[in-house]
């Protein structure tokens, strides 16, 4: 069984490697720059009207009951929080950080500000392309925009097919579904030794009593728990970053400086390069922010709005939130504790459970590594930190029981994206099947739930892999289809607003 896994492992990072390789990067930072540009920086000179959009929202002023849609535009908003706002918060900026450095972080950062744009365009495109369903209910998303925006016919057919079989693929199997249930478990383990069992069953039984009911009950659920969610994990990190506040200035130039470098702090880091850093930055960050997945047009479609263009500010929105704030947040905690040095990017070699560092190897350890875990009491011989385990690490560091804020951000994290991307799977596999899928999709859906969260240890790394294979052929199709209709959203971008930077 461990040779297969071994062999499954491998084979897993292979492929990552190349769908996350320069080709993939380019697209994705390409695509964002075209929108960037033809949209008019949207990103920053409409910023401050899109957050007032998000307040007005917050307070039920954003839309009137009889517009068509299914939930309010905050609701959607919140929804794709709830799919957004997830374990890449806290597993996936720290895994990119364990494998490529603090570097990486800075990377999420040029890729979100980008991602602003195409995530603009795709709330944009969500609800002027989408379609009513048989049952009465908003369908839309990347399919639909593609298949009836491209005039291409035969060429749109198949590439808003490809998403959508894309999409249901990555809903069932990558970042919305097994990723989200294994970081969960994991950090229930970890922290209160609950075992992944009956963690899986709980959040078996709790994410059934909502996707059972349909966009309107996740929509309903998403904007009471993510709001709170999101300001309950930056309370917990604020704490850290002002514990630390007078670090803040050196935290900033070790992350940019191992942006452009494999080696920082006297050396430290070892076993990553520059290219890693860019490569895992930019997967990671769309993991986590969503930008140029199209998966955020599934749930702005379902709006009350009849404003393509507002409903892409609000969409943008989400971007801001997820990667310039709370990823950040993320990535100044490990930072700043220094528990970045005990990772596989600073020598630490990964250990299945229960095993041990050679002497050789912990002689070969940079004397910062050794430092930093004398420190903050870790047993460095147990081997590296990754995923949910390193930021918590951080969190222990400085908070007593800190760990526990980031079992309880994680559980709660990662059940909204789990109850959003549940969602996206649906309509995507609704675009082939109708909505008779619907039904058999979310029991499948719950089903492999629990198997991710029964995947733990030395493997972990496969469920997150496998999240980013999926998330790149997703991509790959909605992009395509944002640049070949990148000239219809400057059209109805520039009479709604301008295109003058004020």
């Amino acid at each position: 069984m461990n040779q297969w896994l071994e062999e499954l492992l491998q084979l897993s990072i292979s492929i990552r490697d190349f769908m996350w390789g320069n080709w993939m990067v380019a697209l994705l930072v390409l695509t964002g720059i075209i929108l960037t540009i033809v949209t008019g920086v949207i990103q920053i000179r409409k910023l401050f009207p899109a957050f007032k959009l998000v307040l007005l929202g917050a307070r039920g002023r954003d839309h009137e009951e009889e517009e068509e849609g299914d939930i309010s535009p905050f609701a959607a908003l919140m929804t794709a929080l709830a799919a957004t706002v997830g374990n890449g918060n806290i597993a996936g900026v720290a895994t990119a950080i364990a494998t490529g450095g603090p570097g990486a972080p800075f990377w999420m950062w040029i890729s979100g500000f980008f991602g602003m744009a195409t995530k603009y365009a795709e709330g944009f495109l969500g609800v002027k392309f989408r379609q009513v369903a048989e049952d009465g209910s908003m369908a839309g998303g990347p399919m639909y925009y593609i298949r009836h925006g491209i005039k291409n016919q035969r060429f749109a057919i198949f590439l808003g097919g490809a998403f959508a079989v894309c999409g249901a693929f990555a809903s069932l199997f990558g970042t919305g579904n097994m990723a989200q249930s294994n970081s969960m478990a994991l950090a229930f383990e970890s922290q209160f030794g609950v075992p992944p069992l009956i963690s899986g069953l709980l959040l078996t039984l709790l994410v059934g009593l909502v996707i059972i009911g349909g966009i309107k009950r996740i929509g309903a659920v998403a904007e009471r728990l993510v709001p709170t969610m999101i300001l309950f994990y930056i309370s917990g990190a604020l704490i850290i970053i002002l514990s630390r506040i007078s670090f803040v200035g050196e935290a900033f130039q070790i992350i940019i400086s191992s942006a452009f470098s494999a080696q920082a702090v006297g050396g430290a880091l070892v076993g990553t390069s520059v290219q890693k850093a860019i490569s895992l930055g930019v997967s990671r960050g769309v993991l986590s922010n969503e930008s140029g997945l199209g998966s955020a047009a599934i749930a702005q479609s379902a709006s009350k709005s009849k404003d393509p263009a507002k409903n892409g500010l609000i969409a943008m929105t989400g971007t801001f939130i997820d990667t310039l704030l709370v990823n950040t947040m993320t990535t100044l905690t490990i930072v700043l504790t220094g528990v970045y040095l005990l990772t596989p990017a600073a020598g630490v070699r990964m250990l299945a459970n229960g095993g041990s560092l050679s002497s050789s190897e912990m002689s070969m350890l940079h004397p910062k590594v050794l430092e930093v875990a004398e420190q903050i009491g870790y047993n460095v011989s147990a081997g590296g930190l990754s995923s949910t385990a390193l930021t918590a690490e951080a969190f222990n560091a400085v908070i007593p029981y800190g760990g526990w804020i980031i079992a309880i951000a994680s559980f709660l994290f990662g059940y909204t994206t789990l109850i959003g991307w549940s969602f996206y799977g649906e309509q995507c596999l609704e675009y082939f099947a109708g909505v008779k899928i619907k039904r058999p999709y979310r029991l499948i859906y719950i089903l492999l739930l629990f198997i991710g969260a029964n995947l733990q240890g030395r493997y972990l790394d496969i469920v997150w892999n496998v999240g980013d294979i999926a998330n790149a052929f997703m991509a790959f199709p909605n992009l395509i289809g944002l640049i070949f209709l990148a000239g219809l959203v400057a059209k109805i971008t520039a009479q709604s607003f301008g295109n003058k930077l004020s």
